[in-house]
């Protein structure tokens, strides 16, 4: 809601407060109409009250509209058939929004909706035995739009990736690693049955066969956990680099192994079994999630006296919470729908709510060209990965594109409409309209903020100034509800907006000084506002294209 918005739904229940005695939050809304010749906003409040109040809708509309005239923000009133009301606001009412953006800069859009809450955000934690491929693209350009939109607006968010480094998989990753390894000097190792195939972990082999020798082929203690954490600091070290060439930066990485070193997860066993949630059958150890809404009961600890994953899970989240986090938010791929509820007991098994941990599931990726689905990479034969699709396409286009749909859905990513310059393509469309009023701001003669925009009247500057107007309650409802699209969406519009106001008036006219000036401030706070919504979502707003 934007401050225009706050200040007649105020007078609204203020009207409704003191003429029927009538208080409830959440009672009176309005919006904008599709429509100019509906007004600039709409409510359908009269309707709503015809029950409680046992009158006609258009009469209780009448007595509202009475009070409201008296206003001096609204220009006109008018009552639409059943009983809607119409409202007009004085175009230079409008119009200060333009002067609140300019002297807000980068810092317009902040809003407080998040009161200080302290929010950790868990996205991508892929295990570092390979490349992060398109589902790790998506979920990472989701999670840090997120947390961008968390941090405008009054979260304390905390991004944070979850190394799982342990277990048998970097066991194979050290086989895999030194088998690489010693085929540069001749020397043939079997790979293991799970081991990794891939390009990386031949690279990594060479890298560590050039840097060492052939020192490792007479060692056999402790080589496969000298070659697994060679292999692991060389996989999170690419990992990393690729996610910031993706924009994509973490306040903190928490390593599985990490949690075992410390004790953190043998403590947490020890807790489970002192608070009676755990049980022995089968020589195995059992954690009674059936008691917290879960389908059925979860081993902890296998009869062979290995660790199951959900063990030391539920030792990080609970480190999380120890921390003085009081909201947990992950980002998990869709293969672990199944995990969801039995980290959910885990934590009121704990005292904490059930909503004090959220898991959003991050949907399949289809990459599509011309129509058909692209399967392989060109490099390695394998999943595309996020590195070549950026130098495919662009970054900017890959972080917008997904981000641009809810990340519950299926995505084909259209890499044909991804490399294209022209306004289908929804990237380029909104950066083109920033790069355009940077150009006509440099041609502008010197200029200052106005004391009025009066002369702001046509049709297209009012649309204008309207969409400028919402963007800081645009923001708060995308961190409310985690769901960056809301602000791609907004883009457009307001890209939209820019493009139908510049293709129907002319922005620098020497005949009029005073137009020129109040229109070259109107585009200077559409381009701030611009560049401060694609920022958000990771996109550069350019200046020249």
């Amino acid at each position: 809601m934007n401050n225009i918005e706050k200040i007649l739904v105020g007078n609204i229940e203020k009207v409704l407060e003191e003429k029927f005695q009538i208080k409830e939050e959440g009672l009176v809304m309005v919006e904008i109409p599709k429509s100019n010749a509906n007004g600039d906003y709409s409510s359908n409040v009269a309707m709503r009250l015809s029950k409680a109040l046992k009158k006609a809708p258009v009469m209780i509309a009448s007595e509202i509209k009475e009070e409201l005239e008296k206003v001096e923000t609204i220009e006109k009133i008018e009552i639409a058939g059943p009983g809607f009301m119409n409202f007009w606001i004085k175009k230079d009412e409008l119009a200060s929004i333009i002067n609140t953006i300019i002297s807000k800069g980068s810092n317009y859009g902040e809003n407080n909706v998040g009161n200080g809450t302290r929010i950790l955000m868990e996205y991508v934690s892929a295990n570092p035995t390979g490349d992060l491929h398109l589902g790790h693209a998506r979920g990472a350009a989701w999670g840090d739009s997120i947390c961008r939109i968390l941090n405008k607006s009054g979260y304390d968010c905390l991004r944070e990736y979850y190394i799982n480094d342990a277990g048998v998989q970097m066991i194979n990753l050290g086989k895999s690693v030194y088998a690489r390894y010693a085929e540069n000097f001749g020397v043939k190792v079997e790979l293991p049955e799970d081991g990794y195939h891939g390009p990386d972990v031949i690279e990594i082999g060479k890298e560590l066969a050039n840097e060492l020798g052939d020192s490792w082929l007479t060692k056999e203690d402790g080589r496969i956990e000298f070659f697994k954490e060679q292999g692991r600091k060389k996989e999170l070290e690419k990992i990393e680099k690729d996610l910031d060439l993706f924009r994509v930066h973490f306040d903190s990485w928490i390593s599985e192994q990490g949690l075992y070193d410390s004790g953190r997860v043998d403590e947490i066993l020890t807790r489970m079994t002192e608070m009676g949630l755990t049980y022995e059958k089968d020589g195995a150890l059992w954690f009674k999630t059936t008691n917290y809404g879960d389908d059925k009961d979860r081993v902890l600890k296998k009869a062979d006296g290995t660790l199951t994953y959900l063990t030391p899970d539920i030792a990080n989240h609970i480190y999380k919470f120890e921390r003085g986090y009081t909201k947990l938010v992950n980002l998990w791929g869709a293969d672990h729908h199944g995990y969801v509820p039995r980290m959910k007991a885990a934590m009121q098994a704990f005292g904490y709510a059930k909503d004090d941990l959220e898991v959003d599931i991050i949907q399949m990726v289809r990459l599509v060209e011309d129509g058909k689905e692209v399967k392989m990479s060109k490099r390695s034969g394998n999943a595309i990965t996020i590195r070549e699709l950026c130098e495919e396409t662009s970054v900017d286009a890959v972080r917008y594109f997904f981000v641009s749909r809810a990340v519950d859905t299926h995505l084909d990513f259209d890499i044909g409409l991804a490399r294209k310059k022209t306004s289908e393509n929804p990237v380029y469309y909104a950066q083109y309209a920033h790069a355009r009023i940077c150009s006509i701001l440099r041609q502008a003669p010197q200029f200052e903020m106005c004391d009025k925009y009066d002369l702001l009247v046509s049709e297209k500057e009012v649309d204008l100034l309207k969409c400028l107007s919402d963007f800081t309650g645009v923001v708060g409802d995308a961190a409310i509800t985690r769901a960056p699209n809301k602000i791609c969406n907004y883009i457009q519009k307001l890209a939209g907006y820019f493009h139908g106001f510049y293709a129907a008036h002319k922005i620098i006219d020497s005949t009029n000084e005073a137009l020129t000036i109040q229109r070259l401030n109107l585009l200077n706070a559409t381009k701030i506002t611009l560049a401060n919504a694609l920022d958000l979502i990771g996109v550069v707003a350019p200046e020249k294209m």
